[in-house]
């Protein structure tokens, strides 16, 4: 049985590089579920993961500036939802993961070894940066 090889195009190696960072943030990975599902405004979407419109809304942008999402104006709102193939992304995405994980569970492990997946969980890290509070401005 042959198996056909496709040959190596970089520029499409980089627009799937580019999709996978993006989808790369917790944030924007639960903002794609969400919208692959129904078409949501920024508000509710900001809700829903936790954060500030302006912080969803710059992921959202990152998540479009990818093609993943699509957005559509009504009056002062704007409605996101995931374009069409992300579901099957997001389903892939999570066949590889369990995969992984129900491999690690399967391994033998000696005295006080852990698995590579189980060692990398852990509670989840912000790489928000602490900032000083603005001064109080005179009106």
């Amino acid at each position: 049985m042959e198996t056909q090889v496709r040959s190596w195009d970089a520029a499409g190696a980089d627009r799937a590089v580019a999709v996978l960072k993006a989808v790369a943030d917790p944030s924007r990975y639960r903002l794609l579920w969400a919208l692959s599902g129904q078409e949501l405004p920024v508000s509710a979407l900001a809700e829903m993961i936790g954060a500030h419109v302006a912080a969803t809304s710059q992921h959202l942008a990152r998540l479009r500036a990818a093609g993943l999402v699509d957005s559509r104006r009504e009056g002062t709102r704007i409605y996101y939802r995931a374009a069409a193939r992300v579901r099957g992304l997001l389903e892939e995405a999570t066949l590889v993961a369990n995969a992984s994980v129900d491999q690690a569970a399967g391994e033998d492990l000696d005295a006080g070894s852990v698995p590579a997946a189980v060692a990398q969980e852990g509670p989840a890290r912000s790489r928000r940066v602490a900032r000083a509070p603005r001064p109080a401005t005179e009106h």
